[in-house]
């Protein structure tokens, strides 16, 4: 699902590489736990990953994609169909309502919209996921900027889901969940992912979730440019 070689990235204007990985690969289904201090450059290559950035050298390849091959459209248009990714800091459009703001992904990719509503509608999907993360009823049709932080992360992972993406990307996930829920929406998450067959890439800081996946990765052992 995932293979770089040879990857390095640095910030524009900045004096030094902030990545520099000699290979990675992550096979297609599995789930992996990524995990490192701030600064290590999670995000960055998390970046690279979802192909909103672009590596300066080397290659990454998602689904056997290079996405420096691809023009920024291409690179849009894979994203789209392919990836679901739950933001640290949710990136939800406060005023859409919940079910609104889960379909976008349907919106952007006639492909998710057709695996969504392979069992009924789009909408119905939807609503399915919503009833997975154990958000109330009551909430589907507000807006989601009147969610609380904990409401809006269960509504970032339901539109990270919708459509069953070939690749899920997370970032920290359950940070603003206290336990009980936090432990609820690993089993969602990860029952989600397996069932459809979905790569999981998970960033947190929270290692005692490792145990739960197939693979734990530590990035200061990968990048050389944290070593240096």
């Amino acid at each position: 699902m995932i293979s770089l070689r040879q990857v390095r990235y640095r910030w524009p204007r900045a004096a030094a590489d902030c990545l520099d990985i000699e290979s990675l690969h992550v096979a297609a289904g599995s789930a992996v736990f990524l995990h490192g201090p701030s600064g290590c450059g999670k995000s960055t290559l998390l970046g690279l990953l979802a192909g909103v950035l672009v590596a300066g050298q080397g290659s990454v390849e998602v689904m056997g994609q290079d996405w420096a091959a691809l023009r920024a459209s291409r690179r849009d248009a894979l994203r789209a169909d392919h990836l679901g990714v739950i933001f640290q800091q949710f990136n939800l459009l406060p005023y859409l309502s919940v079910v609104d703001n889960v379909l976008l992904a349907c919106r952007f990719s006639s492909a998710r919209a057709a695996r969504a509503a392979q069992n009924g509608s789009a909408d119905d999907a939807a609503q399915a996921l919503l009833q997975k993360v154990e958000l109330p009823v009551a909430c589907w049709r507000r807006p989601a900027g009147e969610l609380s932080v904990g409401q809006q992360q269960r509504v970032a992972a339901a539109r990270a889901l919708i459509g069953a993406p070939e690749l899920v990307i997370a970032d920290e996930p359950t940070s603003a969940l206290d336990a009980a829920l936090r432990d609820a929406f690993m089993d969602l998450l990860l029952g989600a992912c397996r069932a459809s067959g979905s790569t999981l890439v998970f960033v947190s800081h929270d290692e005692r979730l490792a145990l739960r996946f197939d693979e734990r990765l530590s990035l200061p052992a990968l990048n050389r440019a944290v070593a240096a």
